[in-house]
């Protein structure tokens, strides 16, 4: 008997629990599909976006590599074309690098003031990276080497000389050579002393360096 009384009072506390989860299904059913759908949705969407970015940015991949072939091919204009339209239409970095493209691209076509003046913009504008935008200083400073003023390359190149800088021993070099081509042989020397007196600075820009520092004591300019 107390088997048949204990499998009662289970079937008892099964239709309770089955009358429990009907009520409260009842009271809270709307709010369970609701969340569902929530989640359904959010995950569709996040997949969904990330498909559109990666096509985005592939298609904007294939559009650089595009212009850069126009480029190697010899058609600078129709490569200049091609970098403008990313320039305005590109996703993720893309246009920041057909921005770089162009100006470079421009000093290689001889246009050095319309290329001086686009690395210009780009190291001014604080959308970029900080990393390109020095980047961009220095290519618009060695485009100034053989016929800006000292203060135009300094404008450009000084902020890039500090200790740390990863770009230290180039913008040393270019207003190391500004200053000696305009005839300023002590500034020129203690630029070129900097390069030679930093352990990191590369070697080939070292050599160039201690080179011009012989130069210098031998004609006693800097004295």
């Amino acid at each position: 008997m107390a088997f048949n009384d204990d499998s009662f009072i289970r079937e008892v506390n099964e239709e309770l629990r089955s009358d429990q989860f009907r009520t409260a299904w009842q009271r809270f059913g709307r709010y369970v599909i609701a969340l569902a759908a929530v989640i359904v949705v959010g995950t569709a969407g996040e997949r969904i976006y990330a498909y559109w970015q990666n096509s985005q940015a592939s298609a904007s991949g294939d559009a650089f590599l595009a212009a850069t072939d126009l480029a190697k091919a010899n058609k600078p204009d129709e490569a200049l074309g091609a970098l403008e339209k990313l320039e305005k239409d590109g996703f993720a970095s893309y246009p920041v690098l057909a921005r770089m493209r162009a100006a470079a691209l421009k000093a290689e076509k001889g246009d050095a003031k319309g290329a001086i003046a686009d690395f210009s913009a780009i190291a001014k504008d604080n959308a970029i990276p900080a990393a390109i935008q020095d980047v961009a200083h220095l290519r618009a400073a060695w485009l100034m080497v053989d016929t800006g003023t000292y203060e135009q390359v300094s404008a450009e190149a000084e902020t890039l000389t500090a200790t740390g800088n990863p770009m230290r021993h180039s913008a040393r070099e270019v207003l190391g050579l500004t200053a000696y081509r305009l005839g300023d042989y002590k500034r020129a020397r203690d630029w070129f002393q900097a390069i030679a007196d930093d352990p990191e600075t590369p070697r080939n820009i070292g050599r160039r360096a201690q080179m011009l520092l012989d130069v210098i004591a031998a004609s006693g300019k800097a004295a």
